[in-house]
């Protein structure tokens, strides 16, 4: 009977899984010039937080149009990625996992009064990301910078 009963949960958590894996967030996006706030769980990175162990630092641009085109070519040299949302002064791109199959949803704000490109990572499933989206910023970073 507890064997059942364990195959079940097991069968649920899995589903829910799934399903939190396959579903947009509703927090994705921008609301007066601010991507969502951090979860308390560690697996995010931001550049519109306080919490020091998420905080990443936002890039600069001169041109909107330039920063973009740039921004699309570091996604391009990046594995496993698709943008799912463009719009003016916003970019949404989901990067799957390679073992698991699993989504993280990047936000990039394009703050055309600061000249600042604001950046967002989250992992949709599970607690810890044992530091997948400060390497992919960092990882971002490095071939931004390069390209200007």
């Amino acid at each position: 009977m507890i064997y059942k009963i364990a195959l079940v949960l097991i069968v649920v958590l899995v589903a829910f899984m799934f399903y939190k894996n396959n579903v947009t967030p509703s927090y994705i996006g921008v609301a007066d010039g601010q991507l969502s706030p951090m979860p308390s769980s560690p697996n995010a990175v931001s550049s519109q937080t306080d919490v020091e162990d998420k905080k990443v630092a936002p890039f600069t641009f001169n041109s909107i149009d330039d920063a973009k085109k740039n921004v699309k070519r570091v996604f391009a040299q990046l594995p496993s990625n698709s943008v799912e949302l463009e719009r003016e002064d916003y970019l949404h791109v989901i990067f799957t996992t390679e073992t698991m199959k699993f989504h993280d949803d990047v936000e990039l704000y394009f703050d055309e009064k600061n000249k600042l490109i604001h950046y967002r990572s989250q992992s949709r499933v599970g607690y810890s990301d044992r530091g997948l989206n400060k390497a992919r910023y960092e990882q971002f970073s490095e071939l931004y910078n390069g390209l200007k």
